[in-house]
């Protein structure tokens, strides 16, 4: 017999049993659901991640929808067990997916719901953060300061990267590329080489735009170039940003042939997804290059490191907390709340999945509508005319 799962309860007698497998900030998406007769169970087991024996317990029998997180599992099991319990709707509490067999759901006429236009500033921000704290040598020198290392100043003490009118590559200039690169831009004054399979008008313009209001005001402006390749803003660029989405294509997208491409000195960052960069390769690469750094928010095998890389001086790595402003996250919470209570209920699907804003005002109730399903086209699922 299966062990029990814990759980807290909220609103018992609702009509609707909705699970979600993670407590998750804020209180809003709690009473969106309780106000609309949902029976809310929170798993509160204290592992971090939970084996499909878990979640198959905490579906049970009887399960209208299920809010989850990108740790998890979801395949054929899990979809086939939440269609036999009755349910028709999975959350992520996340705007990627690879965690999810979107062709299982389909066929089990599933529908799919993640959280994207909430999250493109908090991650820039801390894009923007980890891009600046390799470059000064901050964590080291914190850590050295801690320890009781310094007794005065000295010339050579933690000397690193100044970032004005440097060069900040970019690959992926998407919602958060674009917000990253602005950051870099209008507060460093760096100059732009980016890389992406289209073309980033909008980018574009805002650097021309700053790049003549600093000429105006008698500063050197800035300048963006669109890189033919990749390689080019590898070669190029000072600080370079990893915005890529997480395909077959984009695996290992920087590996040893790529790293050595880059400048001895650069700074590489990923706030993106961990497997497109090589990490083995990026421990050789840092142990033979000590003035090369780089910032992670995410690796290759989540939650560990490869082997190494917790040693490495030269490596800012924090635990993929890209999203982790209250505001983002309990946005977040709202949003997969209600991808699930809008397909339990009926709801046509948002037209744009980025334009959240609606869903997100506390003092308004969110419009009778799915905020994101990334399978509405292959289930058939209306889109709201609102």
């Amino acid at each position: 017999m299966a062990k029990p799962i814990s759980i807290e309860v909220w609103n018992p007698n609702g009509k609707y049993r909705v699970v979600s497998t993670k407590s998750m900030p804020g209180t809003r998406w709690i009473r969106l659901l309780t106000d609309n007769d949902c029976r809310l169970e929170i798993c509160t087991e204290k592992k971090t991640i939970l084996s499909v024996d878990d979640i198959l317990a905490l579906i049970g029998d009887h399960c209208h929808g299920v809010i989850g997180q990108l740790t998890e599992d979801w395949g054929e099991v899990l979809f086939s067990a939440l269609k036999r319990a009755g349910g028709t709707a999975f959350s992520n509490m996340a705007v990627g997916y690879n965690n999810v067999d979107v062709e299982a759901a389909n066929r089990n006429g599933i529908a799919i719901g993640n959280t994207p236009g909430v999250l493109t500033e908090t991650t820039a921000e801390l894009a923007a953060s980890l891009s600046v704290a390799a470059a000064r040598r901050i964590v080291e020198a914190d850590q050295f300061m801690r320890a009781g290392l310094y007794d005065g100043w000295l010339p050579h003490l933690f000397v690193g990267n100044l970032l004005k009118g440097q060069t900040v590559g970019v690959i992926g200039a998407g919602r958060i590329g674009s917000a990253y690169a602005r950051m870099m831009i209008e507060g460093f004054k760096m100059n732009l080489i980016y890389f992406d399979l289209y073309q980033s008008t909008r980018l574009e313009k805002f650097v021309t735009a700053y790049g003549q209001f600093l000429k105006a005001n008698g500063e050197q402006p800035v300048t963006w170039k669109r890189a033919s390749s990749m390689e080019e803003v590898l070669r190029e660029a000072d600080v370079i940003s990893l915005h890529p989405v997480l395909d077959k294509t984009t695996y290992h997208l920087i590996n040893p042939e790529r790293l050595a491409m880059m400048k001895k000195e650069a700074v590489l960052v990923n706030a993106s997804r961990g497997p497109v960069i090589d990490e083995v390769a990026l421990v050789e690469h840092l142990k033979a290059n000590p003035m090369f750094r780089v910032g992670l928010d995410v690796f290759e095998d989540e939650p560990y490191m490869k082997p190494g890389l917790a040693k490495m001086k030269n490596a800012v790595v924090v635990p993929h907390i890209a999203s982790a402003s209250k505001w983002t996250r309990e946005g977040m919470a709202t949003l997969a709340a209600l991808n699930v209570l809008g397909k339990i209920k009926g709801y046509p699907v948002w037209g744009n999945p980025n334009a959240v804003e609606p869903f997100l005002d506390e003092n308004a109730v969110p419009p009778p509508a799915c905020p994101s399903i990334v399978n509405s086209k292959q289930l058939g699922l209306p889109s709201s005319k609102l």
